[in-house]
């Protein structure tokens, strides 16, 4: 799987050839002995995109497209934090793993990038194409192909969004499902690539927990499922500050009460929610909120609800709501699905969505969140702070415009800032983001030349010509 390989050995870099973006050489990765990749000429693209489409023969439907359209969004994303200059030359639509399979042998025949594309909906740039190449675009691989009940997996195609999994799955009567739960968007191959948390975290773990096998470059994964809970509910709590609110989470997490999820948005977000009027006739109070999921049997669902209601009370929580039914549950819950997208409404013309995410110990989070959004406050950044709390995940999502040179270096600072906290912290500068192009500077900072450079020689050893995702993790030889 493509995705799995970018994700997994941190498949990015390049050199020379198609589009070439200036590089920051602040440290030695790779010794004099490294050739920088040299990428295919715009002429043998052509001839490899002409070998591609007559190896396959699709009995007329071409598989490759070349509409600007297609391309600048297989290249560029409005609500990543990082765009890099360049676009794919070619977007491919394989059918299946032949396919997949034949496009990257010719690929590397002409020494052509490839860059893997599923939901689109990464943040820091990991599918973006700054060597152009060929974007390889999963959307017709999207089905089952393998359903093993009584083992608790199923096999799937990386296109398949994990909402439209757990329909089906639910369509079956299965009684189980997959219990990662990232944005609506998303698909299973680029939550691989990502390691993606989601708010059920915090219960569930991360991708990594879920994934049993991974046929690399080949189309297929297995995953593992879980047994749908008997009964499920959710509750909200608000708080007078952003501390008190992380706070109760971490005590919730240091008490060992078992929430299935546990997300906190701050005053801000919830006024954006008000604002973008995705859950109307609802309206929210314009504080520090803490949202949780509860699963379980009806028993102990009522036992932590009773848990959490105490100890958020002792940290100053009020309008303490849990829901009493299905309809309740979706409600109460749907402030959090919205954040993002109530944020990206409120744009005016020429700006964009800062997100971009950390990881702390949970001791640490009421300290770095608070320090956090003092900083946004006092650089008079219109931003706001959420997350998966309950992993010590959590966001930054700030309103700027890219081209008031003041505006972006303030932004530039607070997150560089952020991340330097998390790791003053002992955490870590992405919790489910990934590195993409966005983070490489971060990833240096965190794991150290050393760390980066034995990084490097496993993917010189499994992609010598560095046409998997380049540029991405690391910068090329």
């Amino acid at each position: 799987m493509l995705t799995a390989t970018a994700g997994i050995f941190g498949f990015g870099l390049a050199g020379a050839g198609l589009q070439q973006p200036p590089q920051k050489a602040t440290y030695k990765l790779f010794d004099s002995k490294v050739p920088s990749p040299q990428y295919a000429s715009m002429g043998q693209m052509e001839a490899a995109l002409e070998e591609i489409r007559r190896d396959i023969g699709t009995d007329g439907e071409d598989i490759i497209s070349i509409d600007p359209e297609d391309l600048h969004a297989h290249g560029y994303s409005e609500w990543s934090s990082t765009n890099p200059d360049g676009l794919p030359v070619a977007v491919a639509y394989p059918r299946s793993t032949d396919q997949v399979s034949t496009i990257a042998r010719i690929c590397h025949k002409y020494r052509i990038p490839i860059i893997p594309y599923s939901g689109g909906s990464s943040l820091e740039g990991n599918f973006s194409a700054p060597y152009g190449g060929i974007s390889v675009d999963f959307a017709y691989m999207d089905q089952i192909v393998q359903f093993n009940k009584d083992d608790m997996d199923i096999v799937v195609q990386p296109s398949i969004g994990w909402q439209d999994l757990n329909e089906q799955l639910a369509k079956m009567e299965s009684g189980l499902f997959f219990p990662i739960d990232p944005g609506p968007s998303a698909k299973i191959g680029g939550m691989v690539g990502t390691n993606c948390s989601g708010t059920n975290a915090v219960k569930y773990g991360t991708m990594k927990d879920w994934v049993i096998n991974l046929t690399v470059v080949l189309a297929d994964a297995t995953l593992k499922l879980a047994v749908v809970p008997e009964d499920l509910s959710v509750a909200v709590v608000t708080f007078p500050s952003i501390r008190d609110a992380a706070s109760a989470a971490a005590e919730v997490m240091q008490t060992g009460v078992p929430v299935a999820a546990m997300e906190i948005m701050d005053e801000v977000q919830m006024k954006v929610v008000n604002l973008g009027g995705a859950t109307a006739p609802r309206v929210w109070k314009e504080v520090p909120t803490l949202f949780f999921k509860f699963s379980g049997t009806k028993a102990s669902v009522q036992e932590h609800i009773s848990l959490v209601q105490r100890i958020t009370k002792g940290h100053k929580g009020s309008n303490f709501e849990f829901a009493k039914d299905q309809r309740e549950q979706k409600l109460l819950w749907s402030a959090r699905k919205e954040s993002l997208w109530s944020m990206l409404a409120l744009r005016k013309d020429g700006e964009e969505v800062w997100s971009t995410d950390v990881a702390v110990p949970f001791s640490r989070l009421a300290d770095i969140i608070e320090v956090s959004k003092k900083e946004m406050d006092d650089l008079g950044l219109f931003a706001s702070i959420l997350g998966h709390i309950g992993d010590g995940n959590f966001h930054e999502s700030i309103i700027y415009n890219r081209k008031k040179k003041d505006e972006r270096e303030k932004v530039e600072v607070c997150v560089k800032n952020m991340v330097k906290r998390a790791l003053e912290m002992e955490g870590t500068c992405t919790g489910e983001h990934s590195i993409g192009w966005g983070k490489k500077e971060s990833l240096l900072w965190e794991v150290g030349p050393e760390t980066l450079a034995v990084m490097s020689a496993i993917k010189q050893a499994l992609d010598p010509r560095w046409i998997m995702n380049p540029g991405k993790i690391m910068d090329l030889p």
